[in-house]
């Protein structure tokens, strides 16, 4: 039981760090991705040249039959885990005994 207890509070731990994470992320200010003209005045104003045009080409990526793959092993992981794991801890259990 004392196991279960310290898995549960590691998984609090590591779902709070997560959503922090998420929070830092989706905060993030789109300054950051700005890329400064050369030889400009930081984007206020002419710049003193050419600007140059930059594309982003996105080639690649996971097609859909291996999203839904990774999702469907998942599930049944958590299911045989959540199995084996209810089948396991009424055979740990001590059994009652009456006081005499």
């Amino acid at each position: 039981m004392h196991n279960i207890k310290n898995l549960a509070r590691l998984g609090v731990l590591l779902t709070t760090l997560g959503i922090v994470a998420l929070a830092f992320a989706g905060r993030a200010s789109a300054a950051t991705g700005m890329v400064p003209r050369p030889g400009g005045t930081g984007g206020t104003g002419d710049p003193a040249g050419p600007t140059t045009v930059v594309r982003t080409v996105v080639v690649g990526g996971m097609p859909g039959w291996q999203i839904a793959a990774i999702a469907i092993v998942a599930a049944l992981v958590a299911a045989a885990a959540a199995v084996l794991l209810d089948r396991f801890r009424p055979a740990r259990r001590r059994p009652l005994t009456a006081a005499a």
